[in-house]
């Protein structure tokens, strides 16, 4: 266990308890997969500043650490696991000028598009619904609908882990790309705040599962959340088919060679400006012999009867169970396309 840390006046150790039988303090409690085991110990932070000491001095110490936000990027393998959890649980929306968001990385994500719909400015609209916190939204430049942070992002406060220095970082030195930046899977520093750059506008961005569209900001969010929800993406405690890590495989981007040697007709092509072709990962795991629900009623984890791209805990998985689901769509894939997806979520303790 990891002592010490009575000195900070918003970090604070974790109890051990239960609720309906688990602990609150397992990774299956705070992942939105609900699945993984126990940390060493769990330190709860309220501010940036305190979060950046906390990660400052457990590296000094040496003590292994995993950020965790909203949890819903996360695979955490079953049993106890020799990492302090670190929660990043600084919420705060401030809007700094007329057109600037300033959000602390703690803030539950859909807050921050329901704040913005609600003063009338533009721009993440189309990212309503996604589980997780504000924090984790460069990190894997989220995105959906045709919009991604890097489109909206104006910097970014970081905790530096390899200088020990406190910064604002523009875009461009994350290095963002299609559900990347150069801080995914480094853990080279932790992000304390965003700064978003919006519209003021009283319509949405052009709206990809709308053809392009353009609506009023109100209804884009219900559109949104309508069609995520019919995709069970959604969180909702009572339907498993939202006990997911969202989409588990990123959309394959491949030399046109290889959509070429496909040969579906109809098969969904994007064009990439470096002359590659993104393809419909949930495309082809329906292809290669995955249906909905696979593989069955009576399996512990299985795809969303919802969506296929959505790996999902049907009340009592493990962590074993999905990776095993994951490797068997995965090699499925592979066999009938030649095509490897990689999954989305962070690994702890496991892998593919």
């Amino acid at each position: 266990m990891v002592d010490g840390y009575g000195d900070f006046t918003t970090c604070s150790h974790s109890e051990q308890t239960t609720v309906d039988g688990v602990s609150d303090t397992s990774f299956a409690s705070m992942t939105t997969l609900r699945v993984g085991g126990t940390p060493a110990d769990v330190i709860r932070c309220d501010t940036a500043e305190d979060l950046a000491a906390t990660v400052a001095r457990l590296d000094a110490a040496g003590t292994p650490l995993l950020i965790v936000g909203g949890g819903s990027n996360l695979v955490v393998a079953d049993g106890p696991q020799a990492v302090t959890a670190v929660l990043v649980r600084n919420p705060g929306i401030e809007l700094i000028d007329a057109t600037t968001l300033r959000v602390g990385a703690g803030t539950v994500w859909d807050d921050v598009v329901a704040y913005a719909v609600e003063h009338g400015l533009a721009g993440i609209e189309a990212l309503s619904g996604i589980p997780g916190s504000a924090g984790a939204t460069p990190v894997q430049n989220v995105g959906a609908y045709g919009a991604e942070i890097a489109d909206v992002l104006h910097r970014v406060r970081l905790w530096n882990r390899e200088t020990g220095v406190d910064e604002w970082v523009t875009p461009e030195s994350l290095e963002l790309a299609y559900r990347y930046s150069n801080l995914k899977f480094t853990h080279r520093a932790v992000v304390l705040e965003i700064e978003l750059k919006l519209t003021k506008s009283d319509l949405s961005a052009p709206l990809r599962h709308l053809g392009g569209k353009r609506v009023p900001l109100a209804e884009a969010r219900a559109s949104v959340l309508e069609t995520r929800r019919a995709k069970g993406m959604v969180l909702d405690p009572a339907d498993h088919d939202t006990w997911s890590a969202g989409s588990f495989f990123t959309n394959p981007v491949v030399d046109a060679s290889v959509a070429d040697a496909i040969g579906i007709e109809g098969m969904p092509r994007y064009p990439q400006e470096d002359g590659r072709v993104k393809l419909s990962a949930a495309w082809l795991i329906e292809r290669a012999g995955f249906p909905r629900g696979y593989p069955g009623e009576h399996a512990p984890a299985r795809l969303s009867t919802k969506h296929t791209l959505a790996l999902t805990n049907r009340g009592n998985a493990k962590a074993d169970d999905i990776v095993a689901l994951a490797r068997d769509v995965q090699a499925g894939v592979e066999r009938a396309f030649g095509v490897r997806l990689v999954p989305e979520p962070v690994w702890v303790g496991m892998s593919i």
